[in-house]
């Protein structure tokens, strides 16, 4: 099946939507003012030392001077397994010196940037050490075979005169020798970039900056199976050309530069597919539906066959919901990019064929997904628990916020509810206080209900503590909102 990945690019953000089959399968938002330092490589100088401290600032180009301990200054750390003290700072470092430095930790507030001088490249599969020659193996990647398998390749891989490190990330577990070659080639030319701006460009320069998200479709995103790269800006288009000429020469005869009247997303249904993203129910096609509710601990996916009555009986009705809610739940995992625990709640199904071949069509829709995911089998109350690599902020946490109405709990309190905590709010303040008046401010719908349906309750109140009671409608106010002011 062929893939075609949608590249939509305004000077605020980037969005980037992959389509398979005509469906939405993921979506990947970067916005321009959020983007952050940390992995950016700069020509920094120092403008002060701090002895006591064990520190220094250093110029980068910001605002505010960043600023380097010496534990992550790697001169100063004791290499070839010792165990001696670290180098003091005053003799690593003066004033007005020009040193290459990465942002390891972004500005805080009040605080600047934290540095290190030990470089570190991401690609796709590995992570380049320029200042270390080792070969490391991530600790996820748990199997002592796999890791002894990975270690010999790389060793073969790596060049005669390469005088740095790697280290080989999760995502390369399956990878071919070809992959990690190339992923090698594209590191060090990075690196020798770098290496050249220093040289050549003048103190608090920006050398090297992780890439932004259209770059990292064409470095992480394209595969065998992917079709075309359709972006909709002419200069950025031409941009990602120079890139991809460089790193990834492979994937230019798929980028093109999409020119039609529509919005690019508006013609594929995206923005829809979006708003719909957002939203807790999921429609199946056979009239079933899906219930997705994120919560701070986990997220919990319950199926339900709504309208579906299809189906010879009803254990083959339910069987022939879950079967397409699987592929429906692999998806919606995908676009609104769920990660953490997911807790699975499929229709009972007494007959254990029908459940392993739910599990296995299950199993078979998230094999897609570029993320590591784990699956458990039916737990004995019959609900499926897995995990999904977090990678990124979800979809909902990157587009929206609390509400603030109910503060993110998804409900808020009738208005004859909030009507009876005004008249509680009301006898507690008559026996603290003696106004002359009492005026209760709150939203139209609940002035409405004290002026119906509750009125008879408020007047009794009102004769009970011998005060008069007024109403004042707050267009400003929600339903819950509300005040109580001594006249």
């Amino acid at each position: 099946m062929t893939e075609d990945i949608l590249i939509n690019i305004t000077p605020q953000e980037t969005r980037v939507a992959l389509i398979l089959q005509g469906a939405v399968q993921e979506l990947h938002i970067e916005r321009t003012l959020t983007r952050g330092l940390a992995g950016n490589v700069y020509s920094g100088k120092v403008v002060r030392v701090l002895p006591g401290m064990q520190s220094a600032f250093i110029d980068i180009g910001l605002e505010r001077a960043a600023f380097l301990h010496v534990a992550d200054i790697w001169e100063a750390r004791p290499h070839d397994g010792q165990n001696a003290a670290p180098t003091p700072i005053e003799k690593l470092l003066y004033d007005g010196q020009v040193l290459t430095v990465q942002v390891i930790k972004d500005p805080i507030g009040t605080k600047g940037a934290r540095l290190s001088t030990q470089i570190s490249i991401a690609g796709r599969m590995l992570v380049y050490l320029p200042q270390d020659s080792h070969i490391g193996i991530s600790q996820k990647i748990e199997k002592e075979t796999e890791r002894e398998s990975l270690r010999a390749r790389m060793q073969s891989l790596v060049p005669a005169e390469e005088k740095g490190g790697y280290i080989v990330r999760t995502q390369a577990e399956d990878a071919s020798d070809t992959d990690l070659q190339a992923d090698i080639e594209y590191l060090r030319k990075t690196w020798a970039a770098i290496t050249h701006g220093a040289r050549t460009r003048p103190p608090t320069s920006l050398l090297h900056q992780d890439l932004n998200l259209a770059q990292r479709v064409l470095r992480d995103f394209v595969h065998d199976e992917t079709a075309t790269i359709q972006v909709d800006s002419r200069e950025n288009y031409l941009a990602l050309s120079e890139f991809g000429a460089t790193y990834t020469p492979s994937v230019l005869p798929r980028l093109q530069h999409y020119t039609g009247e529509r919005p690019l997303f508006d013609l594929y249904g995206v923005e829809e597919e979006i708003q719909r993203a957002l939203g807790r129910r999921v429609d199946l096609k056979s009239g079933g539906y899906l219930i997705v509710d994120q919560t701070e601990a986990m997220t919990t996916i319950d199926v339900n066959t709504g309208g579906y009555v299809g189906g010879r009986n009803f254990a083959d009705t339910i069987f022939k919901t879950n079967l397409e809610a699987a592929h429906a739940i692999a998806r919606q995992l995908r676009l609104r990019n769920l990660g953490g625990i997911i807790i699975l709640d499929f229709i009972d199904m007494e007959n254990a064929e029908h459940r392993n071949a739910v599990l296995a069509e299950l199993k078979k829709a998230l094999s897609r997904d570029r993320t590591k995911v784990s699956i458990s089998g039916f737990s004995a109350l019959g609900l499926v628990e897995m995990t999904r690599k977090r990678t990124r902020e979800s979809l909902a946490h990157i587009l929206c916020e609390p509400c603030p109405a109910c503060t993110g709990k998804g409900q808020v309190k009738t208005s004859r509810t909030i009507c009876y905590e005004i008249l509680r709010e009301l006898l507690r303040e008559a026996k603290q206080f003696n106004p002359r008046e009492f005026r209760i401010l709150a939203s139209q719908e609940v002035v409405d209900m004290f002026l119906e349906e509750e009125s008879q309750h408020l007047a009794m109140l009102g004769d009970f503590i011998g005060k008069k009671i007024s109403l004042q409608v707050e267009t400003a106010y929600h339903q819950e909102q509300y005040d109580v002011i001594l006249m």
